[in-house]
């Protein structure tokens, strides 16, 4: 959690699943979910502007005081479309249709406003798409020592390939494999080295020995490290991060990368073949240099359209409080909550949790 202090009069607190706040581990769902009441550590006297990163993720298993009530704005930002990563578990079609409804539940209780960072995110209510993330400004530094070296006529990276991000099957890992066993013949000579940790490891580097071509697994690593200064950067998770540093990316045709058509180092492709004929193109040519409109598209600086804010400010007291109440009460009950996939005993952190953050215990129930 940050708190952001924008202006004099309003106290502004950025709420991630990285806050310093309880938390547990669930491994069915392989992912973080936050214990307790995260709105009860916030004094109430600052409780003026609230940005919950991922709000479904934050409020499936939120009982405490309503977010809206707490605070005079929250506004949500999607980065994960959670029901493409559920279609693939088992029985993910009947899984992804109960979570839209729930995602479209909590969002509309406890968010005023929400901006999606892309249309491959879930439309949820009263939503916008806005790419309002930029990079971290150490890889714009990075991008503009690489322009120097072009300028001065230097090649700016060698050429190689890599893929970075969280080693598991729906990180992408099954397709780019998939399509480097499909076209062995056509990309023969291509290295590819694939850096990342996660629960899929072992699986990975067993499916990359299987091929032909030289695919190496690596452990994860800073994508800013300058392990990464010298590749041609293809198929990157990290997207804006690799076309900040001034790299040639490959990726497919999809929602979530229309943002990233306006770069002219972004190469798209639409089935195998396109995949083939874009690696290749990216491994014969030298990266174009950025634009300073291009680095100031990468900052994160942007802001939402004003329509967008003046509606949110000028908001309708009219909320749906029954809805509101039957989450709080669901979401109170230890049975309901193991029903929904919440982690047992969740509901409170123990002991052990409060005292590594030096909270108090409650003293009585939340309203």
């Amino acid at each position: 959690m940050k708190r952001n202090k924008r202006k004099p009069h309003l106290d502004c607190y950025v709420i991630s699943l990285t806050f310093f706040a309880p938390k547990d581990f669930s491994r069915d769902k392989r992912s973080i979910l936050v214990v307790g009441d995260i709105t009860e550590i916030i004094p109430d006297e600052e409780a003026d502007i609230a940005v919950l990163e991922e709000p479904e993720h934050l409020t499936w298993y939120h009982h405490g005081k309503r977010w809206k009530t707490k605070f005079r704005l929250v506004l949500g930002i999607v980065h994960t479309n959670y029901l493409e990563y559920v279609r693939r578990e088992k029985n993910g079609r009947l899984q992804a249709f109960l979570l839209k409804y729930i995602n479209n539940w909590v969002v509309d209780i406890y968010c005023h406003k929400v901006i999606r960072l892309s249309a491959a995110t879930q439309d949820l209510p009263r939503s916008i798409i806005c790419n309002v993330h930029g990079v971290n400004p150490k890889f714009l530094e990075i991008g503009k020592r690489k322009n120097e070296h072009q300028q001065n006529g230097d090649q700016a990276f060698t050429k190689g390939a890599y893929y970075i991000g969280k080693m598991v099957w729906s990180k992408g890992y099954k397709e780019l494999l998939k399509l480097l066993h499909d076209h062995q013949k056509e990309l023969t000579g291509l290295e590819v080295d694939l850096y990342g940790n996660g629960e899929d490891s072992d699986q990975v580097q067993e499916a990359a020995k299987k091929l032909e071509l030289d695919v190496r697994v690596h452990p994860g690593h800073d994508h800013a490290d300058p392990l990464f200064h010298d590749t041609t950067d293809v198929l990157c998770t990290t997207t804006a991060e690799a076309l900040a540093m001034g790299k040639i990316v490959v990726c497919a045709n999809h929602p979530s990368n229309d943002f990233f058509k306006q770069f002219t180092n972004c190469r798209t492709y639409q089935d195998s073949s396109g995949f083939v004929k874009e690696t290749l193109k990216a491994l014969s040519e030298e990266p174009a240099q950025l634009t300073d409109a291009q680095m100031h598209e990468l900052k994160p600086t942007k802001t939402p359209p004003k329509k967008f804010m003046s509606m949110t400010m000028n908001l309708r007291k009219n909320m749906d409080d029954a809805s509101a109440y039957v989450h709080y009460v669901a979401s109170g009950i230890e049975a309901s909550r193991r029903v929904f996939g919440a982690i047992p005993g969740s509901l409170q952190p123990d002991e052990e949790q409060r005292q590594e953050l030096g909270w108090a215990f409650p003293t009585g129930g939340q309203g």
